[in-house]
């Protein structure tokens, strides 16, 4: 068996645990009640990402294997995950949530550092292997997307998007990741050299950048724009499901089956991956920018006037922009800041970005937008009101988004250099 087709596996069902249940677990909290504690869900992978990720990296290099730490790692957040799931199958409309919310954070604070840790087995195995690891590792990488995507689709026809068994799902999937982990070839640590202290390895050292301005600004604006990154995770599929409640679209494909209808943005995610070193040659970072904040602004907008019904073509379009709004947001940032700061504190500042938009920005912005929710949709009484207020949010959301915009398109001043962008792309 091929090592590059081992790394497939390994991306495919790393991504396919979070696609189990990260854009459909809003309709399940919807159906037992805990429609008003969406956001804290979500926010709690921005606040363990703040940290976890961080230490679990320090034992990787320091004590154990990242293949063997990646195994334990799956293991234990999907023993906890199946715990949430045996808790909230047992209980059923009385599922508490202070339970259920501590099983939940418990494994994806577990889950979250196996994102870098995948990478880094990636990495090591390539180079071990003699590859490039430029070349080698985006088309492996992108099938961790068709993992996604698939359970996403499977969660949907199976029928677990609005039950407690989509935990299961994740469950599972963890499982059968811990265990493929610990067959992959072993990955060197570092017990004696060079240590990294917890400051750097969060990439507080970074900060220094803040002296900058053009860094500061790019580094607030990342945090102003990462407030729109898990929005439509937690929020399309309730907003979009909750159509089946009016008898007009009732009966529609869309309504029916939200996590099929969602999937083509990670459709447009995985494409759009293409068009990025063109863009940035082309036009820049800032420009670059401008279209993926624009993007967000069609993204929500179109949410906000579209229906499953008539509007379907609003939805769909939602769902194509989303890969420029994501894509030339978090790729496009990721260049950016390594091609602007000195190779001594690049990783540092690699951190300090993730810091700011998946940890910061992404944190306010599933708490802010669940107070929006709240106020407009939740509080209604009829299920004709909740469609309004849900039209009302996403139309706050795009009026943020396009605020966010303006207010760059005005501050934010940047020469583009088109061979400095060839020289990052090669």
């Amino acid at each position: 068996m091929g090592i590059k087709f081992r790394l497939i596996v390994m991306n495919f069902l790393q991504y396919a645990i979070w696609g189990a249940y990260l854009t459909s677990l809003g309709s399940y909290l919807v159906g037992v009640d805990l429609a008003s504690h969406i956001g804290i869900f979500y926010a709690v992978q921005g606040i363990v990402s703040l940290f976890m990720p961080a230490v679990i990296g320090i034992v990787a290099d320091r004590w154990v294997p990242a293949q063997r730490l990646l195994g334990m790692c799956h293991l234990t957040a999907a023993l906890f995950m199946g715990a949430a799931g045996y808790y909230a199958f047992v209980t059923g409309a009385d599922v508490q949530f202070g339970i259920l919310f501590a099983l939940y954070t418990l494994s994806v604070a577990f889950y979250m550092p196996t994102i870098a840790l995948s990478n880094s087995v990636a990495y090591t195995v390539l180079e071990k292997s003699g590859l490039d690891t430029v070349k080698a590792f985006p088309p492996i990488r992108v099938w961790g997307t068709v993992g996604f995507i698939c359970s996403m689709l499977l969660c949907d026809a199976a029928g677990f998007q609005t039950t407690c068994m989509q935990f299961v799902q994740c469950a599972v999937l963890g499982l059968m990741l811990a265990l493929y982990a610990v067959t992959l070839p072993e990955c060197p640590v570092n017990r004696g050299g060079e240590k990294k202290s917890l400051v750097e390895a969060l990439g507080l050292r970074a900060f220094t950048l803040f002296k900058q301005k053009k860094m500061a600004l790019f580094f607030i604006f990342s945090m102003l724009l990462g407030v729109s990154l898990q929005i439509t995770n937690g929020f399309a599929n309730p907003f979009i499901t909750s159509f089946r409640n009016i008898p007009e679209y009732a009966s529609t494909f869309g309504a029916n089956h939200a996590n099929a209808l969602i999937s083509l943005s990670q459709v447009s995610e995985t494409l759009c991956i293409l068009l990025i070193p063109f863009f940035l040659k082309r036009f820049g970072i800032k420009n670059v920018m401008l279209m993926a904040m624009f993007a967000w602004v069609l993204r929500f907008g179109l949410f906000g006037l579209g229906n499953p019904g008539g509007g379907v073509w609003m939805f769909i379009l939602s769902m194509i922009v989303y890969g420029v709004a994501f894509d030339f947001f978090n790729i496009s940032g990721s260049l950016f800041v390594n091609n602007e700061t000195d190779t001594a504190i690049r990783s540092s500042a690699q951190g300090l970005f993730m810091i700011m938009t998946n940890g910061v920005g992404a944190t306010i912005g599933t708490l802010g937008a669940q107070a929006v929710v709240n106020r407009f949709v939740y509080s209604q009484g009829s299920d004709a009101a909740m469609i309004a207020g849900w039209s009302t949010s996403w139309l706050i959301f795009a009026g943020y988004a396009l605020c966010v915009a303006v207010v760059f398109a005005l501050i934010f001043k940047y020469k583009h250099n088109p061979e400095a962008i060839g020289e990052v792309q090669h």
